[in-house]
């Protein structure tokens, strides 16, 4: 014991980085083959995937209900997902402002945090306009949509997830 603190047995003889590493920095070679094996999962895939998720589940609420309300109150909720992300994957990828924070961390994590401000800014303002804009609105189609759309994050995660896996 040492002024009261319990230390670890072994642990007051080590010093810091004392310990043998099993650490081995790649090669130039197996980085480029490392990279090649990691699946890129591009955010304009993402978005893409969530406007088809969105028009298949507004065309198929509308059939079973047998109702255009119901279709259009799906259809905007998976719009107020799916502009608020078409927005940030602009903001993070194509625009200018993208281009010049990328090259410093600290700025590009700046970036990322306006524009996810900015998609939550918009997707709160969309849901709020919902009932001028859509009439009559279907409140649980509306939810439909939106946590559909949602789910798309989780699903183009999962499979990243399981691309990984596959290539080691």
């Amino acid at each position: 014991m040492t002024q009261g603190h319990s230390i670890p047995p072994g642990w007051a003889e080590q010093e810091d980085g004392g310990q043998e590493s099993d650490f081995k920095p790649l090669t130039r070679e197996e980085a480029q083959q490392w990279r090649v094996r990691q699946p890129v999962l591009s955010l304009w895939r993402l978005v893409l995937v969530q406007w088809l998720v969105g028009l298949a589940a507004g065309v198929v609420g509308g059939l079973l209900w047998q109702s255009s309300s119901v279709a259009w109150s799906v259809l905007y909720g998976a719009a107020a997902v799916a502009i608020p992300s078409a927005l940030m994957a602009y903001g993070l990828t194509s625009s200018a402002s993208s281009r010049l924070w990328a090259a410093h961390a600290n700025a590009a994590f700046a970036g990322f945090l306006l524009w996810e401000g900015v998609k939550i800014l918009l997707a709160v303002a969309m849901l709020a306009a919902a009932p001028w804009v859509v009439s009559p609105l279907n409140w649980f189609g509306l939810l439909v949509g939106l946590v559909l759309v949602l789910k798309v994050y989780w699903f183009g995660y999962f499979i990243q997830a399981s691309r990984s896996n596959a290539n080691g």
